[in-house]
């Protein structure tokens, strides 16, 4: 098999659809599509087309510049478009909500802020959902969404925890607060120890990005900045390893 051919056959089974005849033939078959990225500066009508068709469907559409595209991209042929594939369609804050008093269990949440890295945010929906979290909320931009990639990762657990996208994480906050639900933001600097938090009520776990942790306007919107205990030389977990420990001590508490 040639080069070329593994590169496509490699493209698709991640669910990366490059090119423009290919985006526009998926956006014509109503294929669940994630995100759309297109090149930055690029104008011309074929582009502009895909743009409006996708966001009248819904669809995020990123701006990217060519080193962006180029990355991503498997067969070298993307023509400034590039398409992620979705494994599944995105679930609602309001059922996920329902589904814990449905079960009369206090919700648990896990919310994460810009999370990028798709292996990051498969493993922290696998963990969630062995460790029985009613659902995850992501951004709808500067997030890994309900990819391929992210599907591998999860160990299957993607096609049973339901995965909500709103497009401002603070105001989801600020809304969950009013419906009685306790915010716990992961911090280094936290002020409450992990142990000293009391994760048996309605409770929505935040977890920040890789490199930044969680924005600005996020921290100032958690009820309680939660420090995980260090005793090595180095300072910080990884955004999954953090979400399971904090997980984890939510199922202890809870029996």
């Amino acid at each position: 098999m040639d080069n070329e051919k593994k590169n496509l056959l490699t493209a698709e089974a991640d669910g990366i659809i490059e090119g423009r005849n290919a985006v526009v033939e998926a956006l014509r078959a109503g294929v669940q599509i994630d995100k759309i990225y297109l090149m930055k500066g690029e104008t011309d009508k074929t582009l502009g087309h895909i743009a409006s068709t996708a966001r009248a469907a819904g669809i995020v559409v990123v701006d990217a510049d060519r080193r962006k595209l180029d990355n991503m991209s498997r067969t070298h042929a993307h023509q400034g478009v590039i398409a992620l594939a979705s494994v599944r369609e995105y679930s609602t804050v309001e059922d996920i909500l329902q589904s814990a008093a449905d079960k009369g269990e206090n919700p648990l949440l896990v919310i994460c802020d810009e999370i990028s890295d798709p292996h990051n945010l498969g493993a922290i929906i696998r963990t969630a959902e062995c460790a029985g979290a009613h659902g995850i909320i992501i951004p709808k931009r500067r997030s890994a969404g309900l990819t391929a990639i992210v599907a591998k990762t999860s160990a299957g657990a993607v096609s049973h925890m339901p995965v909500a996208r709103v497009p401002n994480i603070a105001a989801l906050l600020k809304d969950l607060k009013k419906q009685g639900v306790w915010v716990f933001g992961t911090a280094a600097g936290g002020n409450t120890t992990l142990y000293d938090a009391d994760l048996k009520g309605p409770a929505a776990i935040v977890i920040g990005s890789e490199g930044d942790g969680m924005t600005r306007l996020v921290t100032e919107n958690c009820d309680f900045l939660v420090s995980i205990p260090m005793k090595g030389r180095i300072n910080s977990l990884n955004a999954s390893a953090a979400a399971a420990i904090l997980l984890y001590e939510a199922v202890r508490q809870r029996g």
